[in-house]
């Protein structure tokens, strides 16, 4: 028994004979060997399909679906597919003269057994060279797939000997992919499919038969190919939509959907003709496609099927993003598969928009969803959006559908989206899984229709795998912040919020900087020896970003190097103006990147570009930022995409991400985790409802309408009325967060339903409270290492939106809180709202004692312990509020008198502490002159002998001890000089404990 490649090809044939192809050998093929096309198949196809169009002009068809325009095979291959799809149009003159046409198609795609299907082997052709073909399948004669087989029983042969073939084939019988479709590359084991133009990376295998269940078995690859893409309604349906050409500046690409996208798609279609409005609820589904699986292409497919089915009447596809950025990357995208979707209309602005939805043609329009704000009119903002069509064939395609995108609230974008467009369907795309805290998602897009995870991609080599390599410098913070990492959140740009500023001061301080640039160039330059491509940096703030290009800047044998960041002119130093770019500028920075031979090799970035960006080229990451969730596995997917000769991506991590990498790639391997609401929907509005009334009875209560008549004055005393109730004490305000955040939860879970759009303002009045509360008692940060002033304690009021800030309306702004100045003083003479001034005041001495803990242990105890007696005789109602506030004043002013005498005695902040503790004694010292001499050699003999971690060192504490002892010796008592050398250690571990980070 012979056992070749033939074994393969003939099992082909078997499996297709199956699927009823029918097979004739090559050398009983009826035609010309320097033509491909079977002639007679084809002629007879047009007689039997359409009779009643006369002979001559069936002629004209013919000739037409086989002479193509073009001097090159890419551009005669396109010309062909476009009428092999969309068809022609022919004219003729009947008996009387009268002027007839008819749209004609080369194959019947809605009836495929009208159809004639020939698999063939061994079919020579005589082109530039004669070559002998394994295997082409022939639909009414046209040779639309094209077979190539290596033997699987052969170890120095496997599937990329069958792809080079193909590539030789174009150029030895250039006319056989005038036609071709689809290209297949199999050894017997490995089996993919792609287009006859593309590299080897870009042939992909087909897993599923249906849709459902994925096949990984390698020998069974060519089978699960052959049942799963060429059964023969499911081919017609991927030749007629799942295949387009892209014209890249006269460069023709020619691209094919993988298996995930075709069942993705045809799920969508079906999901969307069964629930478009009016016959549905409008909800058509969500599609979970992980990053780099090729979202974009599977959205203008989808765009260009809804387009062309004739129930939809010529549908208007509104596809809508969240950023400006990723409208135009998407948009692009969409223009370059015009053959799929059509004419593209961009919306440039809020009115370009509004006239668009207000024609009644179809088409594709782009848009952000900011273009659906509500407008500044003459004689005020609109108060809701205006309907701007009411066709039922209007369907809103969302990228990234996930709650964080919309805004139901009154006035919100998507709010408006729904007024604006009362009968539209929505569907959306998502690149990240849809959470359970995410309800939301599926609420307003229905439930999640298909699923292809990261897993799966890399699995398929839709994408590289991403590689994970730990390179941590450890951030120089104190203990309490390296515990608070694993709920750290990411945070705003310039933030001074908690942990995350303290992160973002530590990871940009100047030695770590220059030390993770060192190592990212070392790292870099090994890496592209031998893979060239290009990297990401990823820092925490656009200061650090700055830190890290002049550091990697000045390193010998840097690359080109480029900041990629937002600017503000007015408000940025000056020294980042050479990082500040036009839109044209970044763009043309953009396409620098993306091309792999230009010398701009690496860019750092804060968030842009983390994104809906694609770099392919782009093969390793360096992450010094906190990342988390979908926010950390959309950036890492900018290195998984597959570019020639990549094996893989590399995420290279210097400051700690492992943690949430692994809890983010579990999320993102599912299979499948389509996830359902936790609650039905009718059930959550009626919780919501009643919340409300639980939450509003909390405050006392309240009518919106009432409030809104109130005058700005009266509402500022009710605001501060309910404020000073909810600060009663700590049970009080943990009750109210609790309840409220009860319902800010429902609210999340039900907000796409209009019942809850009615109580909006509402909540939003509880959620003020919330807010005010947070800022008031839960400050964000306490690390002020240098004295920064309170800049957060915000409220808004209620009807106008106007901010009133609590800082500026008590004067705050003006008192440098490190110091409390005398004149905050008349801030808390004035009777009410005691509870908001004692809470103000507790937490700027707070503030002040965690700063000041370590510079003056006994001191920084004793006045803690005075602080939390106060309180805590307030709280029992045991002392009134303006005693409480005169006592908290005492312990500023004490604090103030601390400054004061630093600066007279001549010292350092941080010699005050030892000056105190050696004054405390000087009735033992035997020292001649001013104690500030004493202290002055007793600091700078610990600090001399400071290292890191020597509280941890025997040896370290030892020669600490041993500098002070030969200071203090002679001038204290011996039966004295342990005791106090032991309070001078313990001062100098308090305050030098954390070294080298001090203050």
């Amino acid at each position: 028994m012979s056992l070749n490649e033939h074994t393969a090809q003939n099992a082909a044939i078997v499996w297709l004979q199956e699927l009823g192809y029918n097979h004739i050998p090559g050398n009983a093929l009826e035609r010309d060997l320097k033509k491909v096309v079977l002639e007679n198949e084809l002629k007879k196809f047009l007689k039997t399909t359409y009779p009643n169009v006369p002979e001559t002009a069936r002629n004209e068809a013919f000739a037409q679906f086989t002479q193509h325009e073009g001097m090159e095979v890419a551009y005669r291959n396109q010309d062909f597919h476009r009428r092999l799809t969309q068809g022609i149009d022919i004219a003729w003159k009947d008996a009387q003269g009268n002027e007839k046409a008819k749209h004609l198609y080369p194959i019947d795609y809605a009836h495929p057994e009208n159809n004639s299907f020939i698999v063939s082997d061994e079919v020579s052709i005589v082109g530039k060279n004669s070559r002998r073909t394994d295997l082409i399948i022939f639909i009414n004669g046209l040779p639309l797939i094209v077979f190539e087989f290596k033997n699987p029983f052969d170890s120095t042969v496997g599937v990329e000997n069958a792809h080079r073939q193909l590539h030789n084939y174009v150029l030895d019988i250039p006319q056989l992919f005038d036609y071709n479709a689809i290209c297949v590359a199999s050894d017997g084991l490995e089996a993919l499919h792609g287009m006859y133009s593309s590299a080897l990376e870009w042939f992909a295998p087909w897993k599923s038969l249906d849709g459902d269940d994925t096949e990984q078995k390698a020998e069974l690859q060519l089978e699960t190919l052959l049942h799963g893409l060429f059964p023969k309604k499911t081919l017609l349906d991927y030749l007629q939509h799942f295949i387009f050409h892209e014209d890249h500046n006269g460069k023709i690409i020619k691209k094919g959907a993988k298996y995930h996208q075709y069942w993705g798609i045809s799920r969508a279609v079906e999901s969307s003709l069964q629930h478009i409005k009016p016959n549905g609820d409008g909800r058509l589904g969500v599609i979970w496609h992980t990053q780099g699986s090729g979202k974009s292409i599977s959205m203008a497919i989808l765009t260009g099927i809804l387009r062309q089915r004739p129930e939809l009447k010529n549908p208007t596809i509104v596809i809508q993003v969240d950023r400006s950025d990723l409208d135009q990357q998407l948009h692009d995208n969409f223009v370059l598969a015009k053959d799929l979707v059509g004419d593209v209309q961009h919306a440039e602005s809020t009115d370009d928009l509004r006239r668009l939805l207000s024609s009644d043609g179809g088409g594709v329009i782009f848009t952000t969803i900011e273009k659906f704000r509500l407008k500044d009119l003459e004689n005020g903002k609109e108060t809701q959006h205006p309907i701007l069509s009411e066709r039922f064939n209007l369907i809103v395609m969302a990228d990234e559908a996930h709650r964080t995108q919309y805004g139901f609230e009154s006035g919100g974008f998507a709010q408006n989206i729904r007024r604006a467009l009362p009968n539209a369907s929505f569907i959306g795309f998502t690149g990240t899984p849809v959470d359970g805290k995410d309800a939301d998602t599926e609420q307003v897009f229905g439930p999640t229709i298909h699923t292809y995870d990261i897993k799966q991609a890399v699995e398929d080599g839709a994408t590289v795998p991403i590689y994970y390599e730990p390179k941590m410098v450890p951030l120089n913070i104190k203990a309490k912040y390296t515990q608070e990492l694993e709920e750290v959140e990411e945070q705003a740009e310039d933030t001074t919020v908690g942990v995350w500023a303290a992160v973002e001061d530590a990871a940009g301080s100047e030695d770590r900087v220059k030390t993770v640039a060192k190592d990212i160039l070392e790292h870099f330059t090994a890496r592209t020896k031998t893979l060239d491509g290009k990297a990401m940096v990823v820092c925490m703030s656009r200061r650090n970003c700055v830190k890290m290009y002049d550091a990697l800047s000045a390193l010998d044998d840097c690359p080109e190097i480029a900041v990629i960041m937002t600017s503000s002119p007015g408000k940025d130093p000056v020294s980042w103006n050479a990082h500040m770019r036009t839109k044209d500028a970044m763009e043309a920075v953009k396409s620098r990147f993306k091309n792999p031979e230009d010398p701009l090799k690496m860019v750092i970035v804060r968030d842009m570009w983390l994104t809906g960006f694609d770099a392919p080229c782009a093969h390793t990451m360096y992450v010094d930022k906190i990342m988390k969730g979908h926010n950390l596995m959309q950036a890492i997917a900018r290195v998984n995409r597959v570019f020639e000769g990549k094996p893989n991506g590399l995420v290279v991590d210097f400051i700690g991400i492992s943690g949430f990498l692994a809890e983010a790639t579990k999320k993102y391997t599912g299979s499948g985790g389509a996830g359902k609401p936790t609650i039905d929907l009718n059930a959550a509005v009626e919780l919501c409802l009643e919340q409300l009334s639980i939450v509003k009875s909390l405050v006392g209560g309240f009518e919106l309408d009432v409030i809104n008549e109130m005058p700005a004055t009266e509402k500022m005393k009710w605001t501060t009325s309910v404020l000073n109730g909810l600060l009663k004490d700590d049970a009080t305000t943990e009750g109210y967060l609790k309840e409220e955040r009860k319902l800010s939860e429902l609210m999340a879970m039900t907000n796409s339903d209009e019942r809850i759009w009615e109580i909006q303002e509402d909540v939003a009045i509880v959620q003020k409270f919330r807010e005010q509360i947070r800022k008031i008692k839960y400050p964000p940060g306490a690390q002020r290492t240098k004295n920064d002033r309170i800049k957060d304690l915000i409220s808004k009021s209620l009807e106008s939106q106007a901010i009133v800030d609590l800082a500026a309306m008590y004067n705050l702004d003006k008192i440098d809180i490190s110091i409390v100045d005398d004149s905050f003083q008349a801030i808390v003479k004035d009777k009410g709202g005691e509870n908001i001034k004692i809470e103000l005041l507790r937490r700027i001495i707070n503030d002040e004692l965690k700063v000041r803990m370590t510079k003056n242990i006994k001191k920084g105890r004793k006045l803690k312990d005075e602080l939390e007696k106060v309180l805590g005789k307030y709280h029992k109602n045991s002392l009134d509020s303006i005693a409480a506030i005169k006592h908290l004043l005492d312990i500023a002013n004490e604090m103030k008198a601390d400054d004061k005498r630093t600066k007279e005695l001549g010292l350092t902040e941080d010699e005050l502490a030892f000056y105190d503790l050696l004054s405390a004694n000087s009735a033992i010292l035997n020292e001649a002159g001013p104690v500030q001499d004493l202290v002055h050699t007793v600091v700078a003999s610990v600090k001399k002998n400071l290292q890191l971690d020597w509280t941890k060192k025997e040896n370290a504490r030892a020669a600490i001890r041993l500098a002070v002892k030969k200071e203090l010796r002679g001038k204290v008592p011996f039966s004295e000089l342990d005791k106090l050398l032991k309070e001078v250690i313990e001062q100098a571990e308090g305050q030098y404990g954390e070294w080298p980070l001090l203050g």
